[in-house]
């Protein structure tokens, strides 16, 4: 038996949570898209439906788990899943490099930026970031169909199966569902040769690069907002801690992972810890809401919103005390939106 007890609670809970928050992220901005697109917007878009389609495959991972890591679905889904779970998982960490050169510009070019302002850059760039990272994570797809003498494998976060899977021998003549047992598992020596080193590739383009300039922006980010006089201290204590929250949140939820690609790469072999190292990135869809709630006024007033119209239709008589006051707020936050999510 595989010891998937964390790995299953962890799936489940993220899918419970991010679901839900994630959909509502992406009705808010684009609520707001079409009352007067900014940059940002149209990378939170970015953001959360690559979120949301992250959620939509990890069903396909929690019944896996439920079936102590065999694949007993269709065949052509487990490279499509892996395709989905690591393109989606990295795709992710684009947009939030290019919202921190967003907000690091507006605070230190605020002239330039403003006039420079136009989200048709933000569509362009958020097209070259889906390419760029599905480009770069689809040797997930291609490694589960490299070498198929033996049982088909790939690089997903259950690479953890004991050796004796190896001894498990497939006729040529059975079925495709028979053939794909054990799906994204178990690497041989030739798998390795092309794999590691690629999964290195990855870690210092998809990882480092948006890691090293997100924290030279927010650096930055923060060392001018600081010096600014005509911000208010709430304000400023509020984007300051945004900041610092997205770089801790950034590092810790895909360091592990990628820590894992760069000791591969040194060791020759895949870890072990390997599969607990990727449930801090699978966590991070969750994550995202709550930085957009704190981050974006649209969002906090279509959340706000949608929770006053919900216990609205609840007994009037738990609710007397309630301030109604969506509309208010839904018409204040918008004139503000411009300025809120550049300063957090």
């Amino acid at each position: 038996m595989e010891d998937t007890g964390v790995i299953l609670p962890v799936y489940v809970t993220t899918f419970i949570l991010g679901l839900p928050a994630n959909i509502v992220a992406l009705y808010a901005f684009i609520r707001k898209a079409r009352q007067g697109a900014a940059p940002v917007d149209v990378l939170l878009i970015g953001l959360t439906t690559s979120d949301l389609l992250f959620l939509i495959f990890l069903p396909l991972w929690m019944k896996a788990v439920v079936d102590n890591m065999k694949w007993e679905m269709a065949h052509f889904l487990c490279p499509l899943a892996g395709l989905i779970f690591y393109g989606t998982m990295y795709n992710s960490s684009f947009p939030s490099l290019a919202i921190s050169v967003e907000r690091y510009l507006a605070v230190a070019f605020p002239v330039k930026y403003k006039l420079n302002r136009k989200p048709c850059y933000a569509v362009v760039g958020s097209i070259i970031i889906w390419t760029i990272s599905m480009a770069e994570c689809s040797i997930v797809y291609f490694m589960h169909y490299y070498d198929n003498s033996h049982v088909h494998v790939g690089g997903h976060v259950h690479d953890h199966i004991d050796d004796h899977v190896h001894d498990h021998e497939h006729d040529h003549n059975t079925t495709e569902v028979e053939d794909c047992t054990y799906c994204f598992d178990n690497f041989n020596s030739e798998q390795l040769k092309v794999l590691l080193p690629f999964r290195l590739q990855v870690c210092v383009v998809l990882f480092c690069v948006p890691l090293v300039i997100c924290c030279f922006c927010y650096i930055n980010f923060i060392r001018i907002l600081s010096r600014l006089p005509n911000i208010c201290t709430k304000r400023r204590r509020r984007a300051i801690g945004l900041a610092l929250g997205t770089m801790v949140i950034f590092a810790v939820c895909y360091g592990p992972h990628n820590v894992s690609h760069v000791v591969g790469f040194i060791t020759g072999e895949s870890p072990g810890w390997r599969k607990h190292a990727v449930l801090t990135s699978t966590f991070n869809t969750c994550l995202n809401p709550f930085i957009y709630y704190f981050s974006s006024s649209a969002f906090r007033a279509t959340f706000r919103g949608m929770f006053h119209r919900l216990s609205a239709r609840l007994p009037r008589r738990e609710y007397q005390g309630t301030v109604k006051r969506p509309a208010v707020e839904l018409e204040e936050d918008t004139r503000t939106q411009s300025t809120n999510d550049n300063l957090g």
